[in-house]
């Protein structure tokens, strides 16, 4: 809820909770704010390119090249005095083993599994594209209210003065609101009842816009709302408006009560996060996404909630159109998953690579998806790009192993192996070798039925790649403060410079670690630190690019030392060699 005033604007479809507005259309038709959003919509879904899968381009070359490849071993075998029966056998040999069932069912057999399994999970993908762009992804675009945050606003802290109790407290603010029907006055009212605390009946109730409620109860006045309202109502103790000041710095609303001429406290209400927002913000990081907050809302807020949810990236107070903007800037950095619930968020969604809908939004935001969670559970985020990035693993496997198979078997169906091994087949052993191909594909598929898309046990974050043309410079990573920007190196090569100046130095006691997991200069330091900690380890260098380390020994200590030094840092060691002389 805002409150207006004389000459303020307001939307079409806003609901006035009190009082009487009388309003000047300015804008209508095309000009509406609706109206815009909905061409922005469908703009960007005229736009965006279809994702063009790998099996369609091979197989508009695979087919007439097997052909060709048939006719040139019948050709051949006959050339070289084989009879017409032997060299036909050879031929169709060729064609019957390259069926490309294999090749054709790597894809859509596996997007099949894989939209089945997000389906059992409340995953809906509304597209094969879909699926698969969702396994490519590299930033996460979170809206605040409704994603972020549960959308309704809950008591969050309740601060009682003077001789008044927070039972007492909520008791008669509760009594008081309850014949409001502000959303702020229903967290209260709600807050109480979970406590079940005593009521009572307000007597000469009114609202006074703008500014808070005014009752009577028995012989007391009663009176709530703004701080200056209140004011007028109570004599506010000195430390009440920097307590208020605080409450707001953490995204709190401060509601103030007064009773009988006293001041009797503060009840703070607010957008709480979901039970789930942390948890997931953490996994989206440990799989080496960035994770950025979008809102229309004040900055103050914003950043609070965020630092609630683990989120150092923040952009507030963007317009619907502005989102869409924000969303197109960040796609020079990689494939953007825009998450949101309302009709702002429309334009975002569309113009994303993979939009994903809170199945609880409005039908707006749900038809301008393309992947629509449908628990509305933030921890779906991290599951729907643990499954694409799954069903590609597989797609590429599938691919691999068509090619392979493809590969291995025509020079042998062909009789390439005949006159110098003995080596010939049958066409109905190439047939059986062919069904065996697509068995394997199929069941490979199926493989992901076992995968368990909401553990975060086998996350690997990935490498993030810098786009030329983005005009940010700081890198992001699973660290859990704000990573500096790093000034990244020309070339892998600098870690080599410096360790042949080590070298030099001491050709004994030097070790060369690496590690993966590193995303930035924040990230080297942690390692640094974590190995200079030890005894034995007189200077440590890391790059994050090449990920190396180079560590400079007092004394000769054990790999595994060295190791668990790192990995406590939650990076993983992949190796350590020891170096003398030169490197």
């Amino acid at each position: 809820p805002v409150d207006k005033e004389a000459g303020s604007s307001v939307s079409s479809g806003t609901t006035n909770l009190s009082g009487y507005l009388r309003c000047e259309a300015t804008r209508v038709g095309e000009d509406t704010t609706l109206s815009q959003i909905i061409k922005m919509v469908s703009d960007a879904a005229a736009t965006k390119a279809p994702i063009a899968k790998i099996a369609d381009k091979v197989s508009g070359i695979f087919v007439p090249t097997i052909l060709c490849i048939a006719l040139v071993t019948l050709i051949i075998w006959l050339a070289v005095g084989e009879s017409v029966g032997y060299s036909l056998a050879r031929a169709i040999s060729v064609l019957v083993i390259s069926c490309p069932c294999a090749l054709g069912l790597a894809t859509p057999v596996a997007i099949m599994v894989g939209s089945g399994v997000g389906a059992k999970s409340g995953i809906l993908f509304k597209t094969a594209a879909s699926l698969e762009e969702t396994g490519r992804a590299g930033i996460v675009v979170l809206d605040k209210t409704g994603t972020v945050t549960a959308g309704t606003p809950k008591v969050t802290d309740v601060l009682p003065y003077g001789d008044f109790t927070a039972y007492s407290l909520i008791s008669f603010a509760s009594a008081l609101e309850r014949k409001s029907e502000h959303p702020l006055a229903k967290a209260i009212i709600e807050y109480a009842d979970e406590q079940q605390l005593d009521t009572f009946e307000v007597l000469d109730f009114n609202i006074v816009a703008g500014k808070g409620l005014v009752g009577r109860y028995e012989d007391k006045a009663l009176a709530g709302g703004n701080l200056s309202f209140v004011s007028e109502h109570s004599t506010l103790p000195p430390d009440v408006e920097e307590t208020a000041k605080a409450l707001a710095g953490q995204g709190k609303t401060p509601l103030f009560f007064a009773y009988d001429g006293g001041f009797a406290g503060i009840i703070a209400v607010a957008d709480v996060i979901k039970d789930d927002a942390v948890q997931a913000v953490k996994e989206l990081k440990g799989m080496g996404l960035k994770v950025v907050m979008l809102t229309g809302d004040n900055e103050v807020t914003a950043k609070a909630i965020a630092s609630q949810a683990g989120i150092e990236d923040v952009i507030a107070g963007v317009l619907p159109d502005g989102k869409a903007q924000v969303v197109e800037s960040l796609k020079a950095q990689g494939k953007v998953v825009m998450v949101g619930d309302g009709i702002n968020d429309a334009p975002a969604l569309t113009s994303a690579d993979i939009g994903m809908a809170i199945g609880a939004g409005t039908d707006v935001a749900v038809d301008a998806a393309s992947v629509v969670l449908v628990k509305s559970r933030l921890s779906d985020v991290p599951a729907a790009i643990r499954l694409g990035r799954a069903t590609l693993r597989v797609i590429h496997q599938n691919l691999f192993w068509a090619f392979i198979y493809n590969a291995l078997l025509i020079p042998f169906a062909a009789g390439a192996f005949a006159k110098l091994m003995g080596w010939s087949m049958d066409p109905m052993y190439g047939a059986a070798a062919m069904s065996l191909s697509s068995f394997c594909v199929v069941m490979n598929a199926l493989r992901l039925n076992l995968k368990n898309i909401h553990s975060a046990k086998h996350d690997r974050p990935q490498r993030h790649h810098h786009s030329s043309k983005s005009k940010q410079q700081k890198a992001d990573c699973e660290c859990e403060s704000v990573c500096p920007a790093p000034q990244h190196k020309e070339n892998n090569n600098e870690i080599l410079k410096s360790t042949d100046d080590v070298a030099k130095e001491n050709t004994d006691m030097k070790k060369v670690m690496h590690v993966e997991g590193m995303m930035c200069s924040h990230c080297e330091a942690r390692v640094q630190k974590a190995l200079e900690a030890l005894a034995e380890v007189k200077e440590a260098k890391a790059d994050h690019e090449s990920g190396l380390v180079l560590i400079k020994l007092f004394n000769d200590v054990d790999d595994d030392v060295l190791k668990q030094a790192v990995e406590a840092q939650d990076y993983k060691v992949t190796g350590i060699e020891t170096k003398k002389g030169l490197f």
